[in-house]
């Protein structure tokens, strides 16, 4: 008996769900092992289910949480094999696009699309099944290590600190959100002294402004988020009085939280 290609789909339009589900019912060769229309669920839902793909709908509006949201929590989570990840989307944004893709988004397609149908949606997964199947049975062995080098580790790095700083809200156009993540990279790769200094020399500014930008970025932060949403995120403890976490205290938070993945 052929193996089917089994499919968890995150998607917060009613009528999209109910077609999905109807197409998937005339298919052998292809199960949906469940909807949900919440980040969070999906992602109890991958552990539980394991599926082999997950369509994925960006802005879950009618639901909790979003795309970006779910991809950042699987990144984070034990599993040995993430599932495809098919996104399907309104959403247009060049750089929502690339930070999925960072996140392990595999495929982006817009729903926007002359030949977008849910048809085409399964039909794309289905002529990949093959390769979806071998790529999740060659799990790495307990005596293998995959060999990253250090220019990779440091991509991925930037990356999931970039996706923290998206979380708690310091947008990427504040002045001193690059200066964070460097700063953040830069303990983590062992500097412990003048870490202000490199970053200044780097961008051709003073220690002084580079230290500026960096607490200004926390404090617009922690002046505007919800204090549920920041103590659910950023769970070190903070001594200012203010409430607001010092630039050393911030730094070496997220230094800490990520110095040991690779």
């Amino acid at each position: 008996m052929e193996k089917l290609l089994s499919i968890l789909l995150v998607e917060d339009d009613p009528a999209d769900c109910k077609a999905f589900a109807e197409h998937i019912e005339t298919l052998e060769d292809v199960c949906l092992v469940s909807v949900t229309n919440n980040a969070g669920k999906a992602l109890e839902l991958v552990e539980e289910h394991l599926p082999d793909a997950v369509i994925l709908d960006l802005e879950l509006h009618k639901g909790g949480g979003n795309g970006i949201s779910f991809l950042t929590a699987l990144r984070r989570s034990s599993l040995s094999v993430n599932p495809y990840i098919l996104v399907t989307t309104n959403n247009i944004s060049r750089i929502t696009h690339e930070q999925a893709r960072q996140l392990g988004a595999d495929f982006i397609m817009l729903k926007s699309q002359a030949d977008y149908s849910v048809e085409h949606v399964i039909e794309f997964l289905r002529s990949l099944k093959g390769m979806i199947h071998y790529s999740r049975k060659r799990p790495l062995g307990p005596d293998q290590h995959e060999v990253i080098s250090p220019r990779e580790i440091k991509r991925r790095l930037a990356n999931m600190v970039a996706a923290e700083m998206d979380i708690i809200g310091i947008s990427p156009k504040t002045i001193g959100r690059n200066y964070l993540i460097d700063a953040i990279l830069l303990i983590i790769d062992g500097h412990t002294k003048k870490v202000l200094s490199v970053i200044a020399q780097k961008n051709g500014k003073t220690d002084a402004s580079v230290e500026r930008a960096m607490q200004n970025a926390i404090n617009r932060t922690w002046r505007s988020m919800s204090i549920e949403d920041l103590q659910r995120y950023y769970t070190a403890r903070i001594t200012s009085e203010k409430g607001i976490p010092t630039l050393t205290e911030f730094i070496h938070y997220y230094a800490n939280k990520f110095k040991n993945k690779y």
